[in-house]
């Protein structure tokens, strides 16, 4: 496929399809955890769980036996319709969808046992206000070097500054917030996509190459990338996360 194909591919059936990011096709090599059975197992039947940038809901419904009442968040209002759609397919009765602001958390103090945050910002004080105490707040970030061969291949990506700068930023909020026994982990696994229109749906549907399509040679350097990445496992670049487990003091 040409630089032309992938525009084309980009203009017409991309937006067709809204661009829904489960329709990417990868798979990782190094993955040291998932996210949410992390958060599964911090949860006990009777608790409530507050999900921060839920995203279109698909997540949260998968763990709605976990606790009594899920509630998941996020700022888009498109999201949140999704949400709503999906949690009206699924029957489960025990979650919730509402479009809120992370940086306001219109909730009661102390509503929640849990807090998880996935790929999504978080204001550690609003976290803690809503927490009862001993609660867990959990949250998975994408770290600065994810991604790497696909930024020095653009010269140009999400993140500029020095690998560990968001970590170490939220860990020295969740300090000053009140948060005891933070602990931090991460992985550098490798991640492959299976076609060349997945790593469109990648680029389109994510910040790592800012404004991707927007300029003359973007599909260009994006035709040349692949030349330079394919192997018999897909074409590849690198999934790099880290994960926060606090507990409210």
């Amino acid at each position: 496929m040409n630089p032309f194909d992938y525009k084309k591919f980009y203009d017409e059936v991309g937006l067709l399809n809204g661009w829904d990011f489960s329709k990417v096709k990868a798979r990782s090599e190094g993955v040291k955890w998932q996210f949410y059975n992390e958060v599964t197992k911090r949860c006990r039947k009777s608790d409530r769980l507050l999900d921060i940038g839920t995203g279109g809901g698909e997540t949260l419904l998968s763990i709605a036996h976990a606790c009594s009442l899920l509630v998941g968040i996020d700022l888009s209002s498109g999201m949140i319709q999704t949400a709503n759609h999906n949690l009206d397919n699924s029957k489960i009765t025990n979650v919730r969808f509402i479009q809120m602001d992370a940086e306001q958390l219109d909730f009661p103090k102390n509503s929640f046992n849990i807090v998880s945050c996935r790929h999504s910002p978080f204001h550690a004080k609003e976290v803690a206000k809503v927490l009862v105490k001993d609660g867990w707040f959990l949250t998975q970030q994408v770290s600065e070097n994810d991604k790497c061969n696909i930024a020095q291949a653009f010269g140009r990506g999400q993140n500029t500054h020095i690998d560990g700068t968001l970590k170490n930023k939220y860990i020295e909020e969740l300090n000053a917030a009140g948060f005891v026994d933070i602990q931090s982990f991460e992985y550098d696994a490798k991640e492959y996509f299976e076609t060349y229109e997945d790593l469109v749906f990648l680029l389109k549907l994510t910040p790592i190459i800012p404004n991707f399509g927007n300029y003359n040679d973007d599909f260009e350097i994006l035709q040349t990338f692949i030349d330079n990445h394919t192997t018999e496992k897909g074409i590849e670049t690198n999934s790099k996360r880290f994960m926060i487990i606090a507990k409210k003091a």
